[in-house]
């Protein structure tokens, strides 16, 4: 067990070592190695009762990301040019840090700050991927170190349902949500309701990420990634032996996570990817695979899984239930106070106090603390980032191509999660949309830019006038 801070704290030191030496893009490896092992080396940590490393821990994510950034800004060359996107995400935080610095809500200042955080850190995070030099980032590492990540996750999934035992049992989980959440342990397993399904407690197993939810939220980066690689510029498709290893994995995470909004987010992506590239041979086998598997599953799936899947359909089971009564509450309270209850009033700081308003959807713990008005602005960013990179899927080629795939598939797969959950706290893939979200409007405004420099008017006939019939000087 002791090998996952082991791993943690040299991914660091190897992180902090190249940013320091110039090379920002390293922040890259922490990000996509490091954070899907976060709970668990702190849980570790705990488990060999070293608490006092658990802040320090903590704070690992943020220092690589400022660092990041502020080496990033300093090396620019010149002022850059703001695209809207950029002028959105600006406008988000300054409303935030209003809500943090003016006498709104019942929490302190060093409540606001961390909730602040919650809500709006993944700004400083894809401002470091829009600014960094593009020379330094090659997109194809860093999908395939996404396939990669998926492999290990699928061998400790399938240990953990042959053996039917929870990982997180061993790495002492459970003490760490209690010591410094506050949460007691609950379930019929000694962790929490997140690692069981409903009726019988069927299990749901996380592998070395925090909890089943993240775990299925981190395969639909691998999913998204392998489609993305697999993408040229024809209409083939080319599927190296890797990604097919790296996609059974990711089934085998997906199914064993048991998490009902990222496996419909999964088929969600494929069904996507299939449409924005028009391949209509893999919808009619989408179309008519689907038909087939449903029939199959009415006649042999078992009775826990055929409940679970009837109470989520029609909202009777018991955390459907809840979700509805939380995104109730919220919606109540947000009509009684459009501007908000401040910062604090809903998510991880409330939680933790146990006054939690309206949980369970990201708008929703958006629009409870800072108003309608900052829930308008994340959806306006949300929208603008996923329109672009549809533009950039459908029209550029190259590397512009399969970032505009990778941002919209994963923007567009994860549209139930945020209506279902927090989904800022999913730590691996907040993280990687947030950066690549930045690489993306990087490469777009550089395209855009090139394209402004270098295109010559179109010539008419001869090549000596223009389409409006003017005559062209010489060159």
């Amino acid at each position: 067990m002791f090998l996952f801070p082991i791993i943690y704290i040299l991914l660091f030191a190897v992180a902090i070592t190249r940013i320091i030496k110039g090379k920002p893009e390293a922040a890259l490896l922490f990000i996509q190695f490091a954070l899907p092992i976060y709970i668990t080396t702190l849980s570790v940590v705990t488990l060999y009762d070293l608490k006092s490393w658990i802040p320090i821990l903590q704070v690992c994510k943020e220092i690589i990301i400022l660092l990041t950034l502020t080496t990033v800004l300093f090396s620019l060359q010149k002022k850059p040019h703001l695209h809207t996107t950029d002028w959105l995400f600006i406008a988000y935080v300054g409303w935030i840090v209003l809500y943090v610095v003016l006498p709104i809500g019942e929490y302190g200042f060093k409540d606001k700050l961390i909730a602040m955080k919650n809500m709006a850190f993944f700004a400083f995070i894809y401002f470091t991927g829009r600014f960094m030099d593009l020379k330094q980032i090659i997109l194809s590492k860093y999908f395939h170190y996404a396939c990669l990540l998926a492999i290990p996750a699928a061998i400790l999934v399938l240990w953990e349902a042959v053996n039917y035992t929870h990982f997180q049992t061993f790495t002492g989980y459970a003490d760490y949500m209690f010591f410094f959440l506050g949460q007691e342990p609950a379930g019929h397993y000694g962790l929490n309701w997140t690692f069981e399904a409903e009726n019988d407690g069927l299990k749901r197993f996380a592998s070395f990420f925090a909890n089943p939810l993240d775990h299925a939220a981190g395969t639909l980066v691998c999913i998204a990634a392998i489609l993305a690689l697999a993408t040229t510029n024809t209409k083939k498709v080319k599927l190296s032996n890797f990604l097919i290893v790296a996609f059974i994995a990711s089934v085998c995470s997906i199914i064993f996570a048991l998490s009902r909004a990222s496996f419909a987010s999964y088929l969600f992506i494929i069904y996507a990817y299939a449409y924005i590239t028009k391949r209509k041979q893999w919808l009619t086998y989408i179309h008519y695979g689907g038909i087939v598997i449903v029939s199959i599953a009415i006649f042999l799936i078992s009775d826990d899984i055929y409940q679970f899947i009837i109470g989520t359909l029609n909202f009777t089971n018991s955390s459907s239930a809840y979700h509805i009564l939380q995104w109730l509450e919220g919606i109540e309270a947000v009509i009684k106070n459009p501007f908000g209850y401040g910062m604090g009033a809903a998510g991880r700081v409330s939680a933790f106090a146990g006054e939690n308003i309206g949980g369970e959807n990201q708008l929703l713990i958006i629009a409870v603390q800072a108003g309608i008005i900052a829930m308008l602005l994340y959806i306006a960013i949300y929208v603008s980032v996923t329109k672009t990179a549809l533009q950039m899927a459908v029209k550029e080629k190259g590397r512009a191509k399969k970032i505009g795939i990778f941002i919209a598939l994963l923007k567009l797969g994860m549209i139930i999660p945020i209506l279902t959950a927090e989904a800022e706290s999913y730590l691996y893939i907040g993280y990687v949309i947030a950066f690549f979200s930045g690489v993306m409007i990087n490469i777009k405004y550089h395209s855009d830019d090139y394209r402004n420099r270098h295109t010559r008017p179109e010539t008419g006939e001869n090549g000596t006038k223009d389409n409006t019939g003017r005559t062209l000087p010489a060159v």
